[in-house]
């Protein structure tokens, strides 16, 4: 029985356009629910990752409104609040369509840790943004009163960057390992994890950071020893030399290919880069494949009829 490792992304279950509100999660929760029943009834042992960007921009505008009424959390706790509301989410949607087509699953959410190096360069130059948008002088003064680092947006206003640093070990991996082998459908690792630093006698602390998705759905894939990490997003097949001349989507490539194309400069930091990146890192830690593809084309993706698959 091969162990799939599934990474969503977050605009999967916020969509574009979208408010927000539960009701609208859920609803995408059960499209998205759909392929990945499909997969559990196949057979495969399925593990299940998620983004959750537009989840915890919500939760700092919520801060920002109400900080003079109740006490802001750290990122570090909204990143966990959102691994408990999507995980709920998902876990009831998952059940009700495996439910509908006959098929008995216990389904399980890990609220997960992830280490990270507390010297790693990204503490000293954030650039990940996160939350809402503001004015220059409300960037200012939120530079001056409460430490952030803010930066311009593309025109869009100002917003404050955290962090982005890489992950190197999922703290409950024993644990998720162990559900898996029993049988359970498991979520773990939403958000790309709960960044937390670790001392020399083991204990853990929370830090301000934010850990890429895709980068962790691979470090948690190795870490449980999984066959395949599947990245799943709005695009059918990996493309290079994306609007230029030449433009091809890609079938297949080999890590080397995927390293070529890497540096020439094919896949961008903000799109499809980390995830050609996560597949890199996860085969060379021994995984046998990785896959990008669409949403609806999950199990078409591992059987090899969609999708672009990287291999060894």
């Amino acid at each position: 029985m091969q162990t799939v490792v599934l990474a969503l992304g977050g605009n999967a279950i916020t969509r574009v356009g979208e408010r927000g509100t539960f009701p609208e999660q859920l609803k995408n929760i059960a499209k998205v629910a759909e392929s990945i029943a499909e997969l559990v009834i196949a057979g495969y042992r399925v593990l299940i990752t998620h983004g959750n960007g537009p989840q915890v921009g919500n939760l700092l505008i919520k801060n920002e409104l109400a900080k003079d009424v109740v006490p802001p959390m750290p990122l570090d706790v909204c990143v966990a609040n959102t691994q408990g509301s999507l995980g709920y989410g998902i876990q009831q949607q998952l059940r009700n369509v495996l439910l509908e087509k006959g098929c008995e699953k216990e389904i399980v959410t890990f609220v997960t840790q992830v280490v990270v190096d507390p010297h790693d360069p990204a503490f000293y130059n954030p650039t990940k943004p996160v939350g809402p948008f503001y004015t220059a002088e409300e960037a200012r003064q939120m530079e001056k009163t409460r430490g952030y680092r803010m930066v311009e947006d593309s025109g869009r206003g100002w917003r404050r960057v955290v962090p982005s640093p890489r992950p190197l070990a999922i703290v409950e991996r024993k644990a998720i390992r162990k559900a898996l082998e029993e049988g359970f459908v498991v979520i773990a690792a939403g958000g790309g994890g709960i960044p937390v630093v670790q001392d020399e006698k083991g204990h853990l602390k929370g830090v301000e950071g934010v850990i890429d998705k895709d980068l962790a759905a691979a470090r948690l894939a190795s870490d449980i020893g999984a066959d395949v990490l599947l990245m799943l997003t709005s695009v059918r097949k990996v493309i290079i030399n994306f609007g230029r001349p030449g433009q091809k989507e890609l079938d297949c490539m080999t890590v080397e290919e995927a390293k070529r194309y890497f540096k020439e400069g094919h896949f961008p930091p903000g799109s499809m880069g980390p995830k050609v990146e996560a597949a890199i890192t996860f085969l060379e830690q021994g995984g046998q494949k990785a896959i990008i593809g669409l949403l609806e084309e999950a199990r078409e993706a591992l059987q090899g009829q969609a999708g672009t698959a990287i291999v060894h």
